[in-house]
């Protein structure tokens, strides 16, 4: 056997293509021994490098500390002098059956993040109990994060024998109480193995002092765990991370791309963007500086044209017509694990991390808290505390394409962003299929509270001889949404009419100058608010958005209301099912274009007098 020990940073291995390399995350409570697990599997095994048991055996000697196995593995400076793993530490080594990743993840729970990073890649788990001190409340916890990271395959070693004189009851009862734990949270582990790490008892070969055991020893268990299945063998998942149009040379083709997460793709495939709708066929795989290819699988980084040249979005999942689609909601339940310092509240829009998208994301109901030490439940929560474990519904504000984990577990994994940090991560459970949302209850809310002064709008109207609307003037970057917009407001004005034209930079840089531009969906919901404003004082509110969706036009229907919005499209429709109620080309003649709103104005009954 042969090994190479690295901090998580440090690039992988290299081990022959022929060769899968599985990953088996050690995981355990703080002393219970996980480190010293490995460092004597290592060890037992002569999988380590030349002298270096000596090397660390002779600084311990420089230090008068007593020798550990863990010293093996705890390569950092503050582990060594503070007896716990802090940062995430991997070995490399080989067995005759395959190469292996072990990770040695923190158990402390100031480090449970470190630790969730570390196991997210695994494809199985061991847990360490210490025999002596028993299951503790972090051991439960682990148990939870390993079931909420889909690792189905879990070991639990139960360490330090040697404490209890190796009783065989006493570790039948460890075996019996946890087996109960992990039946609640539907976690069947595939072992239970008693071992002593510093006597090496039933680490690399049988225990004399257990007799009475007759399973596997621990690394009979990991040449035991199965492989995990191919990602090339799941339904193709591919986020939409770029689209790139070329025009050198005539060139006139649009690549989407982005990297492939599971399965594989052909040309001439026909494929489904998620959530839009939106349909083609491949026409060509693109990836830099190689032959022509007519396939491309799970982890390459790629390019593709289209048959169709339809207007796909960032953060869209692309999938194969004949393969399992995802689902598609804005809302979800989740099981989710909370690490952030402030809670999680009802009310706050953080950033959710799914496979490729990025999207808002809001906390909308705490069906439970499960107390991880009592395994008890709390139904009367309304925020996620730090190092809780919640069942929780979460929404975004346009409907979103993911998995659920027991299903794709890559695109069925959530993770949630407070403040530029990770504050949460969990796993996919359920679509939430509901005609309610924020949106909806925020304006209902609006509505019922919402006063006007003496004058009604009809006699708003009878005054400034037109009727009141939001026009939307929307289309690519470069399509002349701008001018065509000044050009329409300063018509209009002359004609006498009520107009105004909101640039949506002046929005940016003012109202929304503590919203992140990752935040759209805010941008555009301030946007329809300023909108049921200046609608509701009678006037033509005319503003340009760039690409907008239908989802978004959706959103500022619902916040305009009860007025309406009049969407004019310039160039390629960025839309799925929504129908603009103008189509113009890009860059077109101003002044007939200018007409032509106008006329659209006249037949919605917006103006009615003038030669406009």
């Amino acid at each position: 056997m042969t090994t190479t020990l690295e901090q998580e940073s440090t690039p992988v291995a290299v081990v022959p293509e022929q060769e899968r390399t599985m990953s088996i995350v050690m995981i355990g409570h703080v002393d219970h021994g996980k480190s010293t697990v490995i460092g004597r599997l290592l060890a037992d095994t002569d999988a380590l490098p030349k002298g270096k048991l000596d090397q660390v055996r002779e600084m311990c000697r420089r230090n008068a500390k007593p020798f550990e196995y863990a010293f093996l593995l705890d390569a950092l400076k503050d582990e060594r002098s503070q007896g716990i793993t802090i940062d995430t530490a991997r070995c490399f080594f080989r067995t005759k059956k395959r190469p292996y990743i072990l990770i040695d993840a923190p158990g402390h729970i100031e480090f449970l993040k470190n630790m969730i990073t570390g196991a997210a890649r695994a494809a199985a788990a061991t847990i360490v109990i210490d025999a002596r001190e028993g299951i503790q409340e972090n051991s439960k916890r682990h148990g939870f994060m390993v079931s909420m990271l889909g690792i189905r395959q879990i070991s639990v070693i139960v360490n330090k024998m040697d404490l209890v004189d190796h009783s065989e009851d006493h570790f039948k009862q460890i075996q019996s109480d946890y087996t109960d734990f992990l039946t609640e949270i539907n976690v069947v582990p595939v072992s239970y193995i008693p071992v002593s790490a510093v006597n090496g008892d039933n680490i690399a070969r049988r225990s004399e002092a257990m007799p009475w055991y007759d399973g596997p020893t621990v690394l009979d268990q990991i040449d035991g765990f199965d492989e995990p299945q191919d990602l090339v063998d799941f339904p193709f998942r591919y986020p939409v991370q770029d689209i790139y149009k070329f025009t050198e040379q005539g060139d006139d083709r649009r690549f989407v791309a982005g990297r492939i997460t599971t399965g594989t793709l052909n040309v001439d495939d026909e494929v489904i963007f998620h959530p839009s709708g939106k349909r083609s066929r491949i026409q060509s795989i693109e990836l830099f500086n190689t032959p022509d290819r007519t396939s491309a699988s799970a982890g390459e980084v790629v390019g593709f044209t289209l048959t169709e040249q339809i207007y796909a979005h960032r953060g869209e999942l692309m999938v194969r017509a004949d393969e399992q689609q995802p689902h598609v909601s804005t809302r979800m339940r989740v099981n989710l694990f909370w690490m952030g310092k402030a809670p999680m509240v009802t009310g706050k829009t953080y950033k959710l991390k799914v496979g490729g998208l990025r999207s808002p994301v809001k906390l909308v109901e705490v069906i439970h808290v499960l107390d991880a030490s009592e395994l008890t439940t709390v139904t009367t929560k309304n925020q996620i505390d730090r190092h809780d474990v919640a069942e929780c519904i979460l929404e975004t504000p346009k409907p979103t394409a993911f998995d659920l984990e027991n299903e794709i577990a890559p695109t069925g994994r959530a993770v949630i962003v407070d403040n530029h940090e990770i504050a949460g991560a969990g796993i996919i459970l359920e679509s939430v299929i509901s005609d309610d949302s924020t949106l909806k209850e925020h304006i209902q809310a609006r509505e019922f509270s919402w006063r006007t002064g003496d004058i009604a709008p009809q006699e708003r109207a009878s005054i400034y001889h037109h009727g009141a609307k939001m026009v939307v003037l929307t289309g690519a970057v470069g399509v002349g949404k701008e001018e065509l917009a000044r050009a329409l407001e300063k018509r209009l004005f002359y004609a006498n009419f009520k107009v105004y034209y909101f640039q949506t930079a002046n929005l940016v840089s003012g109202l929304d100058s503590d919203v992140g531009s990752e935040f759209r969906m805010e941008h555009i919901r301030r946007l329809g608010e300023l909108a049921r404003i200046f609608t509701d004082s009678g006037q033509i509110f005319i503003t340009a958005v760039t690409d907008a969706d239908d989802y978004e036009v959706e959103a500022l229907e619902l916040l305009n209301q009860p007025n309406e919005v009049l969407v004019v499209n310039m160039g390629d429709s960025s839309f799925g099912k929504y129908e603009s109620a103008l189509m113009l080309d890009a860059n077109p003649d101003t002044k007939q274009a200018v007409k032509q709103v106008c006329q659209l104005l006249k037949e919605k009954n917006v103006i009615q007098q003038y030669a406009i």
